[in-house]
């Protein structure tokens, strides 16, 4: 909605988190909008989510200020009087860029200059539109009418997070120019490259072509950054990053940053993990007498549903064996897979039905030396929080924030809360047998595997000025990794799920006190594709078995090879060996590190590599 409260369209709860959340532009059909940060959002309208180790995750992160995870406002309605109240629920939005286009004459203009008009649609939303009226043409002399205006679809941005208009008049007039006449947009061949695209002054005749506008060029032709937050509506002090010119729509636009847990049972006792959960609305009690007026409002806001069952003394002696940091004290917030691996390797893991539900299964009986366990989730339930964003450059992991990307805020000040999103689904936990991997780490062939990978890693974050020596997950992580990928597209083809709706969670830590050796596959979507059975009915050992056969013996030859298997990591500075589109990668939403880490001759020999298979 913008500035008036008029709906301009709609987007899924979940996109509002990974596609177009606080500072990311939504390219509609008819015009573009800039998601505002979320102090201006309703936070009445978002329902609260409860998972106290994301939330902990996320204080680390943002500050102990940080009260809550929240899940963007949505209609609970798909049928709605338009002009109800209900019909104004959403995440606030401002057209963005503010310059338009003339489709028709090619004027260009700030739609606040009163030269466009905004014809609103109630009932169909996603036709709303800006009008340039009573254009007259090109030439000046055709019929008056209404002509369409379109977004102008160039950008500034900057790797500190900062977004702006493109500077028309500055780049037109090759500098700062006491020249204010009105700009045409048009083009002067039949393709739309750059070189094509021209804008020009109708007042001094000056005219210039887009193509100056990037590349080396485009350093010299363009003003310094202004350090503008758009979506805040604020300006920073002075900004040491060059602006670039981007295109709407361009996905170095809008990176997430983004943090997730598996909501999972860490302890046997129920009113501990319900206090676990919802310690916060516990934090200051000071005597029994308090705990039945809390309990009573938690009853009616329907937060922590089960608390009501339990007296006020069973509710006050477990919060001191919380407080006196006992076997059941707080998870640690330092770790949130470590938390999960204790849980899913537990022999029997406690539940928590119906956010989590696990059975434990033989192994394949040809794959018993390799895997050591295998746990069907039947419910699981993951939160995913986002705590912010970056530009032209994708947040990279390292434990040193100085070596990232700037992180931009969702909001003006120190956020109290964060949008959040959870889902519910099913899973396959895999865990492998430490003495295998520990024998087969030691061998020469892969040794030298690691080298080349590692050597590519190094070379990677040096062309990006970032530690080399961070944020190397190892070879163990690179076996396990390239076979969760072969399996999640084995299950995409043998099963039918959507590829995008499956994902990987990969526990490959070798530094703390317990050596991880696992993956979980797993379907965590919105939609029904989450919990229809059929990933847990893999699980069992005759479907499992037939699976992973199957993944294995499509991974030994790849469509692309042998060029596919003779790829040196460390020749080309990339962060993948013998793996491509044909054979290991999967979607972006799939993979937690965006297809690195892989090299299929460390599951399976290889035309080029025979010996550092573990299969």
């Amino acid at each position: 909605m913008m500035s008036d409260k008029t709906p301009v369209g709609d987007v899924r709860p979940s996109q509002l988190l990974w596609t177009y959340g606080p500072g990311a532009l939504i390219d509609l059909p008819s015009l573009s909008v800039l998601t505002l940060g979320t102090h201006l959002w309703d936070r009445d309208r978002c329902p609260l989510i409860t998972e106290a180790r994301l939330l902990a995750a996320v204080r680390k992160e943002l500050g102990s200020q940080v009260e809550s995870l929240r899940m963007p406002p949505y209609q609970k309605s798909e049928h709605v009087d338009a002009y109800s109240a209900e019909a104004n629920i959403g995440v606030p939005v401002l057209p963005f860029p503010r310059w338009l286009r003339c489709v028709k004459c090619g004027l260009l203009s700030p739609f606040d200059r009163g030269l466009f008009e905004c014809k609103e649609n109630r009932y169909r939303p996603e036709l709303t539109r800006f009008v340039h009226k009573g254009c007259t043409g090109s030439k000046g002399d055709a019929k008056a009418t209404d002509a369409d205006a379109v977004p102008a679809r160039f950008l500034l941005a900057c790797r500190n997070g900062h977004l702006d208009d493109f500077p028309w008049h500055y780049f037109v007039h090759s500098g700062v120019s006491e020249c204010k006449g009105t700009l045409r947009f048009f083009e002067s061949g039949a393709s739309l490259q750059t070189e094509n695209l021209w804008v020009k002054c109708d007042s001094c005749e000056k005219s210039r072509s887009l193509a100056h506008a990037f590349g080396q060029e485009g350093k010299q032709n363009l003003p310094k950054c202004r350090a503008r937050h758009a979506h805040l509506n604020i300006y920073n002090d002075d900004c040491t990053e060059g602006a670039r010119a981007v295109l709407l729509g361009a996905t170095n636009s809008w990176f997430p940053i983004t943090l997730s847990a598996l909501a999972i049972p860490v302890t046997r006792d129920p009113i501990i993990q319900l206090l676990q959960d919802g310690l916060d609305f516990f934090e200051d009690v000071e005597s029994e007498t308090e705990i039945g007026l809390i309990v009573k409002t938690l009853k009616k806001t329907g937060h922590l549903i089960g608390i009501e069952k339990y007296t006020s003394s069973e509710i006050w002696e477990a919060l001191e064996s919380i407080n006196k940091g006992g076997e059941h004290g707080p998870v640690s917030e330092s770790d949130i897979k470590g938390p999960e691996w204790d849980v899913l390797t537990a022999p029997t893991p406690p539940a928590d039905w119906p956010h989590f539900l696990s059975t434990p299964v033989t192994p394949p009986e040809t794959y018993k030396l390799q895997i050591s366990d295998i746990f069907m989730l039947e419910r699981l339930r993951e939160v995913n929080a986002l705590i912010g964003f970056t530009r032209v450059e994708a947040p990279e992991q390292s434990s040193d924030p100085s070596q990232r990307p700037e992180t931009a805020s969702l909001c003006r000040g120190a956020p109290e809360w964060v949008p959040a999103t959870e889902v519910h689904g099913e899973g396959i936990f895999i865990r492998f047998n430490e003495e295998e991997l520990r024998k087969w780490e030691q061998r020469t062939a892969v040794k030298e595997v690691n080298r080349k990978l590692l050597a590519g890693h190094r070379g990677w974050r040096n062309a990006r000025n970032l530690d080399p020596g961070e944020a190397y997950p190892g070879i163990r992580y690179a076996l396990l990794h390239t076979l969760a990928h072969l399996l999640i597209r084995e299950v995409a083809l043998e099963c039918g799920y959507n590829a995008a709706s499956i994902r990987e969670r990969i526990y490959a830590d070798t530094e703390g006190s317990q050596q991880q050796a696992g993956i979980l596959i797993y379907t965590a979507a919105a939609d029904s594709d989450g919990t229809l059975g059929g990933l847990v009915d893999l699980g069992k050992p005759e479907n499992l078995g037939r699976l992973i056969n199957s993944a294995l013996n499509r991974a030994r030859i790849c469509s692309s090879d042998p060029l596919c298997s003779e790829h040196n990591p460390e020749k080309d500075r990339s962060l993948h060996a013998a793996c491509c589109h044909a054979c290991g990668f999967v979607s972006e939403t799939s993979c937690e590190k965006g297809n690195r880490y892989l090299d299929r001759s460390l599951v399976v020999p290889t035309l080029d590599c025979a010996d550092a298979a573990f299969f």
